[in-house]
């Protein structure tokens, strides 16, 4: 009996692909069982995973640990992710997901939510979850994963993509002493730096790369991905496109897709306050992006230098209508500039109307060419430079939605330009439209004035210091606005 179990796990240990068949039940797609194979070989020290979105790497990366776990002596492991929380929703309960198909898992191992560990020896064979501080030193992050030796020792690194060098010459340390070591890392090909990238280029000969692509002309793809959605993305943005290059193709773009700002920053803006002085010198304007179809939303979202107030959100409404509703207010207010979307001339009839009604306005053509030519677009314009802003001090209401509509985009250096992210791409994510953020950003297509000069050049007078754009106003129904220290716009 027990030779027959040691048989097992020997066989196993040559063959992961049959323990996945045999406790798991599940048939590895080509490329996992190529990576399976890969797994088994001793000259495979190293194996990375290039993938496209969504097509089972976190997984894999849970069948070769549950594998290692069972297959060698005493063994310790180490799993990480870009972030805490990264780890926690997805490769952590990953090996919870497993265990739970086979008995023999959940008879021999224990999952917690830190580690999952031999039932008989749990300080020696073991899977131990660890995080490392994303804000931190080089030298911070690199000890936050120092410290795991043993003869049979090895690292999962998911989401690899975005890591620091610094974590992989602490994965590496394990190679020093130990008799058997596997580093297997996994990541969307977003940066053009890093481990996953240097694994792919500079650092290849060292290790065992799988590619895994969702490309609809490739033989080999991974079936996870639907075909008629990648074609569509295709043919969409062209296979050019740096968001089809990483998310379809798998492949790197020509530089990386970085994020314009970070949750934490959203936050921090949100929590920001200011003073009077801070912002009063400033020219007060309104960005005013039109809703298109019938779920998106039209907003009304006004900012004088720094600081921002709560926004008008209205849905179905007549250009008439929105005209009026941001005359009203706006004259109150003594806003000095309305900048409306005009992409597509879905705001043509606003334009019109506060134009008739002589207010200030100014077109804001989306995919219109850029006034700095750094960037592809106006739209790539002021979206980049209204984060930088936001970075540097300006602040923002209170609206939770903003979190995710101004930290999901993304933006890639291409051919010597900024290129943002198409917005298609990042409703899909969102599951809706990034109206709140668009309106906000919009402010920023012209560069801020000051406000007494802004009337000087209009020859009026309008602008009302102390006024909230909608106190008082009978068309609004909206939450009460932030309060800034010296400044409470409801008063």
């Amino acid at each position: 009996m027990l030779d027959r179990a040691r048989a097992r796990l020997l066989r196993w240990r040559e063959r992961p692909i049959d323990m996945v068949r045999e406790e798991f039940h599940a048939e590895p797609d080509a490329w996992q069982a190529e990576a399976l194979h890969a797994f088994a070989q001793p000259e495979n020290q190293r194996i990375a995973l290039k993938a496209c979105k969504g097509p089972g790497k976190t997984t894999l990366e849970a069948w070769a640990g549950l594998n290692f776990l069972a297959t060698r002596p005493n063994p310790r492991i180490g799993a990480t992710s870009i972030t805490g929380d990264n780890i926690d929703t997805g490769l952590w309960p990953e090996f919870d997901k497993w265990m739970q198909r086979s008995k023999w898992f959940t008879d021999t191992f224990v999952w917690t939510k830190t580690r999952v560990e031999n039932r008989l020896h749990p300080n020696n064979c073991f899977i131990s979850k660890r995080t490392w501080p994303k804000t931190g030193t080089e030298d911070q992050q690199a000890n936050a994963l120092a410290g795991l030796h043993a003869d049979y020792v090895m690292w999962i690194g998911d989401e690899a993509g975005g890591y620091p060098q610094g974590l992989m010459v602490a994965m590496e340390a394990i190679f020093s002493s130990c008799v058997e070591g596997k580093i297997l890392i996994g990541g969307n090909p977003t940066h053009t730096t890093g481990p996953l990238y240097r694994a792919c280029t500079t650092d290849r000969a060292l290790w065992y790369v799988v590619t895994i692509t969702g490309d609809p002309d490739d033989p080999k793809r991974s079936p996870r991905i639907k075909l008629e959605w990648a074609r569509q993305q295709i043919k969409q943005y062209g296979r050019d496109n740096p968001w089809v290059m990483v998310n379809v193709l798998g492949q790197f773009p020509p530089s990386s897709i970085n994020a314009l700002i970070g949750a934490e920053e959203v936050e921090a803006a949100m929590r920001r306050v200011l003073r009077l002085q801070d912002y009063e010198w400033a020219q007060k304007r309104l960005g005013i992006d039109v809703a298109r179809f019938g779920d998106d939303r039209t907003v009304i979202f006004p900012r004088q230098g720094l600081a921002s107030f709560r926004p008008i959100i209205m849905r179905n409404a007549r250009t008439t209508d929105i005209a009026a509703r941001a005359f009203k207010s706006g004259t109150k207010w003594g806003a000095e500039m309305y900048l409306v979307d005009d992409t597509g001339h879905w705001g043509h009839g606003v334009i019109d109307n506060l134009t008739v009604a002589g207010a200030p306005v100014v077109p804001i053509v989306y995919h219109a060419k850029a006034i700095n030519p750094r960037y592809k677009n106006r739209r790539a314009e002021f979206w980049i430079e209204g984060t930088k802003k936001l970075k540097e001090g300006a602040a923002l209401p209170y609206i939770p939605e903003l979190i995710a509509e101004l930290s999901e985009p993304t933006y890639t250096f291409l051919n010597g330009v900024f290129v943002l992210e198409e917005k298609d791409q990042i409703k899909e994510r969102l599951g809706r439209s990034p109206d709140l953020a668009d309106a906000y950003l919009q402010t920023y297509a012209i560069a801020d004035m000051p406000g007494q000069l802004a009337q000087m050049l209009r020859g009026n007078d309008r602008a009302k210091r102390d006024a909230d754009p909608y106190a008082n106003d009978p068309y609004s129904d909206r939450p009460a606005g932030r309060v800034l220290h010296d400044f409470d716009p409801n008063e």
